[in-house]
């Protein structure tokens, strides 16, 4: 089933000459993680401001095609309405925090406090994911008092505690350090264990090859790639399209050139891996039958 219908989807801003978004389709199956890649100006954020339905309603522009999330028409529904069903996590968790909350825990309370949820609910569901998050250290903190990386752990834990079965994220790692980009994206991986269907707009290639499940290649407002990412990775057109290479498959390209003739073309550290050690397995098995 599909979470995400998107049919033919054209958008202009009212100062723009020409479409950011053109003509794209895409569907995003209920549970699954597709990443949105490209280049800079390429319409990623775009995409995502229409899937949560501000364009046109908030940028206002001109708009064609259709936006289905959950059944719904996203340019017929109140944003009200669809922020129910869609969570959106910004770039700068700094735009997320409310600046009211004085303290995590009342930061991760404040969403469902104005939607009149029961105090008792709310302190045991801020509870539960403070545990699964693993933000309880930061429960008595000013969120502005945390590092870039501790306050985005808390955008997303304020995010998932809202309940949408939706998740838009736009860039979240784009100002974290190696360490802290590992930290958020076990907060997205217990996302996608607990069933939200996840859009993910993120330049970091490592993570998106081994989170993702299904990927689509922005190309000045066009969708010109989507597969799988081993499917898109090895694919030559990623160079055409300014599309950043997984640290693992550029090693694996240099060691072709060296003559190392590792099997496919690898996209994680353990497929790099375990293609290396066949090398090395064969190599052996090889001078040993030399040497007999």
């Amino acid at each position: 089933m599909d979470s995400i219908q998107i049919t033919n989807l054209t958008y202009k801003y009212p100062i723009s000459e020409e479409a950011v978004l053109k003509n794209i389709s895409m569907h995003v199956k209920e549970g699954e993680l597709c990443a949105v890649i490209g280049a800079n100006g390429s319409g990623k954020t775009t995409l995502c401001n229409a899937i949560r339905g501000f364009v046109p309603k908030f940028y206002k522009g001109e708009i064609s095609g259709e936006v289905i999330v959950n059944g719904k028409d996203v340019q017929k529904e109140e944003i009200g309405s669809t922020a129910l069903d869609i969570g959106f996590v910004f770039q700068n968790p700094f735009t997320q925090i409310s600046g009211i909350a004085k303290t995590v825990f009342e930061e991760l309370a404040y969403g469902l406090e104005n939607m009149g949820i029961e105090r008792e609910i709310i302190i045991r569901r801020v509870e539960e994911i403070m545990r699964m998050t693993k933000i309880e250290e930061f429960r008595d903190r000013n969120p502005f008092q945390l590092s870039g990386g501790q306050q985005q752990r808390v955008a997303l834990a304020a995010i998932l505690i809202m309940g949408q079965p939706v998740l838009v994220i736009d860039e979240p790692t784009s100002q974290l350090d190696p360490q802290s980009t590992d930290d958020v994206f076990e907060v997205i991986k217990l996302m996608k264990t607990m069933g939200k269907t996840i859009v993910l707009v993120e330049h970091k290639m490592e993570q998106i090859a081994e989170y993702a499940d299904h990927v689509i290649v922005l190309h000045k407002g066009e969708a010109v790639m989507e597969g799988t990412p081993k499917e898109i990775f090895s694919n030559p057109l990623c160079e055409k399209y300014h599309i950043r290479l997984p640290q693992c498959t550029k090693i694996d390209k240099e060691l072709k050139g060296m003559g190392i003739n590792t099997k496919g073309i690898p996209v994680t550290v353990e497929e790099t891996v375990n293609g290396i050690k066949d090398v090395m397995e064969s190599k052996r098995k090889d001078t040993k039958k030399w040497r007999l």
